[in-house]
Order: C-alpha cells, then structure tokens, then sequence
C-alpha cells in the first residue's frame, strides 16, 4: 500500500534478548487492518489453551493501526493484547495518549514481545535504532516516576507506557499506564501482569519521522470539511469530559449504586463532572490528533489529599470507585484514582472490588481480622482511600485478596460471596448497568473480553450515537427487545473497526462513520474499501477473537450475567422494574452471528469470512 503503514514489526524475544524485524504480509493487512484485528491474528497464531497467561509463552502485542499518527481526528491511539491473567481468555485494551503516534513516527507498526527477561528491562526505541536497556534503576517506581525519569533521560520527544509496582508483581488487576501524569491506561484484563512476569518495565519511544500518506492534500480538505461538525457535536465532552455524565446516568438509572445492588442516589451530584470543574479542574488534554479533549487535568492542593496533580477521573472511575462505594466525596475518589494510576492497576476492577469487599463486610462474610479493622460500610470515603492503597500494595489479606479480582476473590471468600461479585467471564462490569440499557445485557455476555462496554459499545445508539450505513438513523428504544441481538452484531463488527484502523469511539458522537472510515482509508493508505467491506472485516475480527475463547473452552453457558442484574430491578425513576430479557435476546443474537447452539461460529460463516483455516484449529 501507499500510505498508512510504517517499516513493519518490531519482534523482541525477552529471554534471548534478540530484536528482529517482522514485516506484515499484504495478505494480513487486507484481511485483518492493523491495531486489534492484526493482533488478534498474531495473537491466535502464537498462543492458545495451553498457554500460562504469566508465563514466558504468552505474547504481548502493541499495536497500531494504519489511521494512527495521522491526522484523521481521534487517531492517536493503539491496541495492547496478550492472553488475559485476569480471565485466562482473549484479552486487550485500546488507549489514546501519544505512544502510539510516536512508534509510528519511529517507523514500525507494533512491536512484538515474546520470553522473559531474567532481570528488569525497558525497551528503547529511538527511529530504527531500537534496544533493551538495563531497568534496575526504575524497578519499584510508580508509573509516573518512571515517565519522568525516562524523559529526563531520552528527552522530552519520548512516550513511555509502563507499569508500577503492582505490575511487577504481576497482580490480575495490573495496568499498562501511558503519559505519566496524564495517564492514558489500558486497564482492563491485567495486561500490566503480564508486562510484569517478562520483567519489562516500560517501553520508551522517540519517533522523529511522519507517517506516510496515499493523498496529503486530498486529506487536508477532507478534514478541513469535517472537523467543525466533529468539534461542534463533542462540545459537551470537551467542557466536562466523560464525568459530566454522572448525573445524568443516575437519572436514567445507568450508574453504578452500592455494588450494583439499587437505584436512585441524589449524592451523584457531588462526584460530577460539573463539580469537577467548579472545585479542582485545572485543564483539558488531547490525546493525539484529537479535536475533543475529553481528558481532565486536576490539581488538588490542600486538605487530606492533597498533592494530587495530574489525571483526573473519568466517568468509569468515578461510578466505581464513587457511587458503586456510595462515596461522595469527588477528592477522595480523585486521590484513589490517581493511586491507582500511580502504582498501575485498573479503576474499573479495583472499584469493582472495594463495593463488592463493602457488602461482603456488611454481611458478615469478611472477619475483622480479615478487614484488618477497616470499617469497609457504604460510603466511608476514608476506608475506600485505604482498601485502594492495601490492594495497590498487597501488603494485608484484604490487599492481596482484592488484588486477584471479583471472581477469585469471591471463591476465596466462599460463604455466598459469589452473588456479589459482578462480572462476565471474570472481567469486572464497567459503570454502565444493563437494566438500564438492554442492549448492554447481550453485549456484556458476549463480549470477547468479558463484560465490556465498548466492545460493541451498543449503548451509544440507545443514546444519541446513529450509524445510517447500517439502518440506525435515531436513537434505538433502551428498554427494547426485538433487535437488540442485531444490535449488537452490528456495534461489535464497527467496533471492531474503530480498535483496527485505531479511531477513538467517541467519533460517533462527533457524526463519524462508515463512509468517514472508508473515506480516510482511501486518502490515508490508497486502498479502496467499500463500506460492505469494511463490515465483513469487523465481522471477521470479531469471530476470530470468539474463536480464541472457544479454544480456551468458552460456549454458551459462559454467556451469561450474574443474577443481581437479570433478577433484581433498580426500583429508580429510570428503569422502574426493569430487567433485561437476556435469553431472547441473546438466542436472536445468535441468529445473527450464525453461531450454533454452543455458540461456536458455524463453519459456513467462517469460510465465508476466510477463517476456515483457523476454525479447524478450535479442536
């Protein structure tokens, strides 16, 4: 192709401490794009069910895609992938910042690790001068130092994406932090654990090139045409972030309460993104090539935490370690946040774990020895701060019990805990509740990841989000049933797109499109490629990665949701009653995708999205 993609991969074997170049095939390219779906290719070909997600086997993936580093709006981002230590299955995260637009100015796609090293090490790359380097001196430093120091020592061009302490430890909650202080994470999964068990710290890079393009000009018009609309529909989010739809989503019984236990909570204004920036908004951030700037810069400088300076929390921390906790008190989930942050481990999973140790103590089920004394009741903001810091540290049983997530967490606890821990397939809810939004429900289930918001990100189109290519030309009705496994079909094979071409979801509430994606292709790499096409390739990503589960041993009955959620209604004026209808919609999901009654994708859907080859490996 003409544009769009760099000098190939970069291949480190950790254990031999070799680096070589891997080149993409054009086959690869064409099938699969780049970022997740050339992941996940990779990512099947080299592991499978017997591969220990902590051990030297695994491989871990960064990714580009062919928009990233270029100026098509929100295209500053890249995939990480490896097999998942939180879930033992599929496992990825998408982030923005401007790590993945710097190892494409540096001239590669992806780099590849493979091994373990035997000591501490980061990864330098520098152009095409690319080398291990010795990382005893940034062992034990929180992901923040780390950045810090690399940049002191590389200059102020290099993008570091690295791990704290909790990593190194290779906790299941383990996240990969980019941007120091501006921390762009992936969270979810416990990719940061596997960083970890290769005894790889960070990964810096300094590019000093420019991504090639197919049509420069024709793309500077192009965008000159769009952007303003793009601008205009996303001004909400640049005012307030995602925060500033806290109170809105308890309104409409969205958010997260008391471990996904009730409805209704009138403190939601306290922890809002409106507050935010009334009390410690400092300034926005972009990630690159972003005309949005949903990203919060925060500073608090007195009272029991201060010292923050840096990322603020978004709207999925905010819902789990504010209001699934009942804690309104915006600066200590503010402080917690950048805890997490800090010494890298996931908000979403640490939120998740806190609410559900809160109602296990409140039920009796957790001892005051195993509390440590911690007076774990809804709302005590103190004792959220310190259950955050015991599993960032893992230096007390509750520590080292919550680092292992809700599922595992819950076996140990035994006694019923298991009712309480909210999850699919082991991943931990994000803060968005399927009895709000019944499209979430089939979503949840079968997102390759475990439960995932943004997998299919369906929920946008029962918000405000419209995709005419496909036939969603106004908001679907949130409380439906017919149509919700077509849905979901079609979010989850777009979805898939956005996290190959590397575009960041928030483009749909910009307008963005089928036909922008098609377009910029086209500008950007030279290839044309219809919108059918682009959907087949969505559709062909994600049953790959289904089929990466269904090697691990996931079937049908693994698509499922805990019975809180399907059995319990909020009783709040959003949803009333409500719970979703998960069967029905999930067997009409099945339909659609042509999967059988184990859910596994039927040979004739496979060859029809040339995956026969890789259906035969499923055994």
């Amino acid at each position: 192709m003409a544009g769009g993609y760099a000098g190939g991969l970069i291949q480190v074997n950790l254990t031999k401490r070799t680096i070589t170049q891997e080149p993409i095939a054009e086959e690869l390219r064409q099938k699969f794009l780049g970022g997740s779906g050339l992941g996940t290719k990779l990512l099947y070909d080299r592991t499978g069910p017997e591969t220990d997600p902590l051990g030297p086997d695994n491989v871990l993936l960064f990714m580009t895609g062919p928009l990233t580093g270029t100026t098509v709006p929100t295209s500053g981002r890249h995939q990480i992938l490896a097999k998942s230590p939180l879930t033992g299955l599929f496992g990825e995260g998408d982030v923005g910042g401007r790590w993945g637009t710097a190892l494409k100015q540096a001239g590669w796609d992806g780099v590849i690790f493979t091994g373990a090293a035997d000591k501490p090490h980061y990864l330098l790359v520098e152009d095409d001068r690319i080398s291990l380097v010795a990382a005893d001196f940034l062992w034990g430093l929180d992901t923040f130092e780390t950045e810090r120091r690399l940049v002191e020592r590389h200059g102020k061009e290099c993008h570091v994406a690295a791990i704290g302490p909790a990593g190194e430890r290779m906790a299941a909650l383990a996240s990969i932090v980019h941007d120091g202080a501006n921390a762009r994470v992936v969270g979810r999964c416990g990719l940061g654990a596997v960083m970890g068990s290769k005894n790889l710290k960070a990964v810096a890079v300094v590019g000093t090139g420019k991504v090639p393009l197919f049509d420069e000009e024709g793309l500077k018009e192009d965008l000159k045409r769009r952007l303003p609309a793009i601008v205009e529909n996303t001004r909400s989010l640049n005012l307030l972030g995602t925060a500033g739809g806290v109170v809105g989503a308890e309104k409409l019984g969205d958010l997260p309460l008391a471990n996904w236990s009730r409805g209704g909570w009138p403190e939601a204004e306290k922890i809002s993104g409106q507050r935010l920036a009334e009390t410690i908004l400092t300034g926005r951030y972009y990630c690159g090539s972003c005309p949005i700037g949903c990203g919060r810069d925060v500073a608090i400088t007195e009272g029991p935490y201060a010292g923050v300076v840096g990322a603020g929390p978004e709207y999925e921390t905010l819902g789990m370690l504010g209001s699934a906790c009942l804690v309104s008190d915006l600066e200590a989930v503010t402080y917690a946040a950048d805890l997490c942050n800090r010494w890298g481990i996931d908000t979403i999973e640490t939120g998740n774990a806190v609410a559900m140790a809160m109602e296990c103590a409140q039920k009796g089920l957790l001892s005051e020895t195993e509390l440590g004394g911690l007076d774990l009741r809804w709302g005590n903001a103190e004792a959220m701060v310190e259950a955050v810091r015991q599993i960032c540290r893992g230096e007390t049983y509750l520590g080292r019990l919550l680092q292992k997530g809700v599922r595992r967490a819950a076996r140990a606890i035994g006694k019923g805990a298991e009712s309480y821990a909210i999850h699919c397939k082991g991943l931990s809810f994000p803060a968005h509740d399927p009895r709000c939004f019944n499209s979430l429900a089939v979503g949840y289930a079968t997102s390759n990841r475990g439960a995932c918001h943004l997998q299919g990100a369906s929920y946008m189109f029962e918000k405000t989000a419209l995709l005419p290519e496909l036939g969603y030309e106004s908001p679907q009705d949130r409380k439906g049933v017919e149509g919700k496994g077509k849905l979901n079909v079609d979010a989850q094979n777009v979805m898939c797109l956005f996290d190959s071409l590397k575009l960041c979801k928030f483009l749909l509430y910009g307008g963005g499109s089928l036909t922008d994606m098609s377009r910029w292709m086209n500008l950007v790499t030279g290839r044309e490629i219809s919108i059918d096409e682009l959907v087949t390739t969505g559709e062909r990503i994600f049953n790959l990665k289904r089929l990466y589960n269904v090697r691990c041993g996931v079937r049908s009955s693994d698509d499922r949701l805990p019975e809180r959620i399907l059995t319990l209604p909020r009783h709040d004026e959003g949803t009333g009653d409500h719970v979703p209808p998960l069967a029905e919609m999930l067997a009409e999901y099945y339909r659609h995708r042509d999967w059988d009654d184990d859910g596994i994708p039927r040979p004739e859907r496979l060859e029809t999205l040339g995956l026969t080859e890789e259906g035969a490996r499923i055994g």
